[in-house]
């Protein structure tokens, strides 16, 4: 081989190699491009996951933790076994309420009211209504003496109206079973404001024909005041019989714990009311049953 074609392949050599360093080095600088950017990603990954399981790990709300509207679940069931069950020497013992109640059943005069054969009480009120917030309390008290409660659910009042978001109950999906008498409620509106409505709230419930002629005939004098309580036709509550600021702040269960407490200003403010509705049922019951009309529960029915 000349010199010339010796000279021609060692610089072909010399290239060759030039090119296999060169891509040899790319490939290096492609795999650290790689490797770092798989770090990245494997980091990001990493942070998105750690956020998603925490997330997800949060302890969730409790049902029976209380809402706006009041308490669920077993913290409700609660609140409703203290509300229904007021021993009666409790209640004997807040007697007339000691100047809490501030108004008592009047006397009506009509034609028998009745269902089934037995007295009706007849209810008209609305969720937004502090006033029949304020009363409820008092009825399930009192109306628990004869009979039994299901689906009794909290609400509160209006956030707008007197005594904003009293806390309460609603009888719009409540059954009542008792031998004793029928009780009838009627919630008119929910709490919810809606100012197409006729009475600026979400509307719920509508009175028969008759009901709303009682309501007119012995509620139309007060322009039909809510709450409106018919006892059979022959006593009636128009409004609320206590003040329904003193339920302001309280919760249900301190509500509920305080009836079952005769000195405390909610139980003769609540148990006095019941003690009074309560009498306005013995004398449609005959005083039945002697539970319920108790001798300090007759002492009132002469008052009413």
């Amino acid at each position: 081989m000349g010199k010339a074609s010796r000279t021609k392949v060692e610089v072909n050599r010399r290239e060759k190699i030039a090119a296999q360093r060169a891509a040899a080095k790319r490939a290096e600088q492609r795999r650290r491009i790689f490797i770092a950017g798989g770090s990245i990603l494997a980091v990001i990954i990493v942070v998105v996951a750690f956020i998603v399981i925490k997330a997800n790990s949060s302890s969730p709300k409790p049902v029976t933790t209380s809402s706006a509207n009041g308490p669920t679940g077993s913290a409700l069931a609660s609140v409703v076994a203290k509300v229904t069950s007021v021993p009666a020497s409790v209640l004997d013992s807040v007697g007339e309420g000691g100047g809490a109640v501030t108004a008592k059943p009047t006397t009506i005069s009509g034609s028998a009211l009745t269902s089934g054969g037995k007295p009706e009480m007849l209810y008209i009120g609305a969720e937004y209504c502090p006033y029949c917030g304020a009363e409820r309390w008092a009825m399930i008290v009192a109306l628990s003496r004869f009979g039994t409660f299901t689906g009794l659910a909290t609400v509160h009042s209006s956030s707008t109206d007197v005594d904003p978001n009293t806390p309460t109950w609603t009888f719009a999906n409540v059954t009542y079973t008792s031998k004793y008498l029928t009780f009838k409620p009627v919630e008119l509106t929910t709490n919810v404001p809606d100012s197409t409505a006729p009475m600026g709230y979400v509307p719920l419930q509508t009175p028969n024909a008759a009901e709303t002629a009682l309501e007119s005939k012995y509620d139309g004098a007060s322009g039909g005041a809510i709450p409106f309580i018919d006892f059979g036709n022959k006593y009636m509550i128009s409004g609320a019989s206590y003040d329904a600021g003193l339920l302001a702040k309280l919760s249900w269960a301190t509500i509920a714990t305080d009836l079952h407490n005769p000195s405390s200003p909610v139980a003769k403010a609540i148990g006095g009311t019941a003690n009074y509705i309560t009498a306005a049922i013995c004398k449609l019951t005959g005083n039945q049953p002697a539970s319920a009309c108790t001798s300090v529960v007759q002492s009132l029915e002469s008052q009413i």
